[in-house]
């Protein structure tokens, strides 16, 4: 059975909202795992422009605390308290945000009816975030000017696809299944040792996404991002606002192109388009320069990573 793995962008502008872009927000969906990554003014409205229930959401993730990336969040934990959340809500974020949300909600007079569980970033060095039985995301720190860090979603590796028919007819033992999914080769009853790629059909390749959140351009991000097959990179200027990007430690959308070549990701999408770009297509086409596999972030947009089908080879 097909997993998801989606992201959906909410939010694809810079610092400056404009009346039709929105400050960076994104919701990401693996296997009907919830993570809000950066939440701009504005995100609560988005989720529900496009019909995403904000309730469904248990972890939100904060990249750094310049406003357009965190400046909608104290209103969507109350829309989500108002609504009668009760539910634990996982928040990950740079040192300071819990002090500021205990500010506007102190007064405010709002005692939220869920409790919020704070874990705070190491904006030094990766660090694993969150884990279960199907997936991980882990951060890494950016060259940002102030604090900042990006995140890999990543798949756990699934179990091999059992081929009932081969199995069927060699008689293989129940006890043996284990073993088969895990990739291993099996006993048979009489001692013939049958190899695992004889007996399965393959496995779906485990699946990543990466959020390159603000950052000037460098190239030391690769080593955390490396093969993604979905990577999400900031593309504030184009090339003529060269110096102004290196200022204000943003990217330039031909580097935020060259970061995924070197990369070797399957996809770019590049955002956090500066307000002054009414019309995106020059910074699309010098990322496609750079990267041709590369599109622009469009709010309301989901983009899918499909499952590959993983067959070994047979001695």
């Amino acid at each position: 059975m097909a997993q998801t793995f989606e992201v959906s962008i909410l939010g694809s502008s810079s610092a400056l909202p404009t009346s039709q872009r929105h400050p960076t927000a994104q919701l990401i969906n693996v296997a009907e795992r919830y993570f809000l990554v950066d939440c701009g003014e504005g995100t609560q409205i988005q989720l529900r422009r496009y019909h995403f229930r904000m309730q469904r959401i248990n972890h939100i993730l904060i990249s750094h605390l310049h406003g357009d990336h965190f400046f909608g969040l104290v209103g969507l934990l109350s829309s989500m308290h108002l609504l009668g959340r009760v539910q634990t809500l996982h928040l990950y974020h740079p040192p300071g945000l819990k002090e500021i949300i205990d500010i506007q909600m102190r007064y405010s007079c709002t005692a939220l009816k869920f409790p919020i569980e704070y874990h705070v970033h190491d904006l030094e060095q990766p660090k694993l975030l969150f884990e279960d039985k199907v997936m991980e995301v882990h951060s890494f720190p950016l060259n940002h000017r102030i604090p900042c860090c990006g995140f890999v979603f990543r798949e756990k590796p699934r179990p091999f696809l059992i081929n009932k028919e081969k199995v069927t007819s060699l008689r293989v033992p129940v006890s043996q299944m284990g073993a088969l999914k895990r990739g291993e080769d099996v006993t048979l009853a009489d001692g013939t040792i049958v190899p695992n790629a004889e007996l399965t059909c393959g496995r779906t390749k485990p699946r990543s996404y990466s959020f390159c959140s603000d950052t000037i351009f460098d190239l030391s991000v690769i080593q955390y991002i490396k093969n993604s097959d979905l990577l999400y990179h900031e593309a504030t200027f184009a090339d003529d606002m060269m110096e102004r990007a290196k200022t204000t430690f943003h990217s330039t959308a031909r580097e935020a192109g060259q970061v995924a070549r070197q990369a070797e990701a399957g996809k770019l999408i590049i955002g956090h388009f500066s307000a002054r770009y009414h019309d995106t297509g020059i910074l699309l086409q010098e990322a496609l320069s750079e990267f041709p596999e590369t599109v622009a972030a469009e709010e309301g947009k989901t983009y899918s990573i499909d499952e590959q089908l993983i067959v070994q080879k047979k001695e």
